[in-house]
């Protein structure tokens, strides 16, 4: 394939955007960060639906109650799993408002479906239910794993250490995806699935290998962090089941028969391209997070 400079531009001028937009909102404070996941899910859920109803064309005839409404179930869903670091104004916090429209959708959604909906079909409530547990559930775990980390002391004082989880691990997968590619360019020879051709198992594996190594050193010795077994885990993970995420968006998008899951990035693809190894590995690192940190 000839090189193309102006799809080189292209490419490198929205990936300089992305990234800056990425870094705004992940590290001036936890609104930036919840807003910015806010249409991240958004954008997920967007795509997510209009591949499924490629899918299945009978997912195209649901509601537009239940369309927009399981979005915003697991909007409120994000809301909820935030703490009282995000009061809107005295006396009232965000996730006490993602607490009452989760439980008010809850309830009206599956009632209108069965009783009003001229097209209640049970396969596609399974597809909006998986789609709650492949995107809300996660994105709604990363809000959390940012809003944990604010040390509250009184109404006046918090310490703001949230950023560290999700920092560590999206740049495990910017850098593993990095790697995997530079590596597999080079000497990948071997195919890794035949559901994405252009993965080799050469490239996969040294790109894990590689982002590991960086992440734990730059952990390690440049932010002086003394928890190196956390940081080999947690890149660890960020590669192994992020590329297992990667694989799961490209059979949803071989089963569509579509290169792109949409075009939020000029020469990069849309939202779940963009994010189909985070919304995967992020349960993964909640997990260990909750459970041994």
């Amino acid at each position: 394939m000839a090189f193309n400079i102006q799809t080189f531009k292209t490419r490198s001028l929205s990936a300089v955007v992305f990234v800056a937009i990425m870094l705004c909102g992940v590290l001036i404070n936890q609104w930036t960060f919840f807003l910015l996941f806010s249409i991240i899910h958004l954008g997920c859920w967007v795509e997510y639906q209009k591949l499924i109803g490629v899918i299945d064309a009978d997912y195209k005839d649901i509601s537009s109650f239940h369309k927009w409404g399981v979005v915003m179930l697991g909007w409120s869903f994000m809301m909820w799993m935030t703490n009282d670091a995000y009061e809107i104004f005295p006396g009232l916090t965000l996730f006490e408002v993602g607490w009452w429209l989760m439980l008010i959708l809850a309830i009206s959604l599956p009632v209108v479906e069965v009783l009003l909906s001229k097209h209640f079909n049970l396969t596609n409530t399974g597809y909006s239910l998986f789609g709650l547990i492949y995107i809300s559930l996660s994105w709604g775990l990363m809000v959390n794993l940012r809003a944990e980390g604010i040390l509250r002391f009184g109404s006046l004082f918090s310490f703001d250490l949230g950023w560290v989880f999700p920092v560590i691990l999206i740049a495990s997968i910017w850098i593993n995806d990095t790697m995997a590619y530079i590596v597999g360019s080079l000497i990948g020879k071997t195919p890794f699935s035949s559901i994405s051709p252009k993965k080799t198992w050469e490239g996969t594996i040294g790109g894990a290998i590689l982002a590991i190594a960086v992440v734990t050193l730059l952990g390690y010795f440049a932010f002086d962090m003394d928890d190196y077994i956390s940081l080999i885990i947690i890149s660890t993970l960020a590669a192994v089941i992020g590329t297992l995420g990667d694989l799961f968006e490209s059979k949803l998008k071989r089963l569509a028969n579509v290169k792109d899951s949409g075009a939020m990035m000029p020469g990069h693809g849309g939202f779940l391209d963009r994010f189909d190894s985070l919304v995967m590995a992020t349960p993964f690192v909640w997990l260990y997070v909750k459970i041994f940190l």
